[in-house]
């Protein structure tokens, strides 16, 4: 048998509010960017900041979470990257890679003064295991897509 890994744990800063939306089946899909930034000395020997943006993807998120996942907030992320396509308005395909949501938790005190984080983390544990079922995506309304 053999052995693999897609896993990925990321901490940066929301780069706009989570968007959800529903499923046919009532599966909440929850939308939002994450930026995490890299510092690399340049060739003239100034610090050069890089921003990279990250998609992520997080399903049946509590009413805590969508409620706290707003611009700026700093989270860590772990999931796994998955790709998918899809065909915009104008009938061009695209190719969008995101990362799936399997825990989020937060890393700023969310104004309770309750300490660092809140002590609220979100774990999916339906795609821990290896679990590929992955809920149906078909959405009931025609908004633009992907999310």
């Amino acid at each position: 048998m053999a052995f693999s890994l897609n896993k990925i744990m990321l901490i940066g800063n929301l780069g706009k509010d989570a968007e959800t939306r529903f499923t046919n089946n009532n599966v909440s899909v929850s939308n939002f960017s994450l930026a995490t930034t890299t510092g690399y000395k340049g060739k003239d020997g100034n610090w050069v900041n890089e921003t990279t943006w990250h998609n992520i993807v997080a399903f049946n998120l509590s009413d805590y979470f969508k409620d706290n996942l707003k611009k700026g907030k700093k989270f860590y992320i772990e999931g796994r990257l998955t790709k998918r396509d899809y065909t915009d308005k104008e009938g061009i395909k695209r190719y969008s890679t995101e990362v799936v949501a399997e825990k989020l938790i937060p890393l700023e005190a969310s104004g309770s003064g309750s300490g660092e984080g809140g002590g609220a983390v979100y774990s999916d544990e339906s795609s821990a295991g290896g679990n590929t079922n992955e809920p149906d995506m078909s959405v009931d309304n025609n908004n633009d897509l992907p999310f």
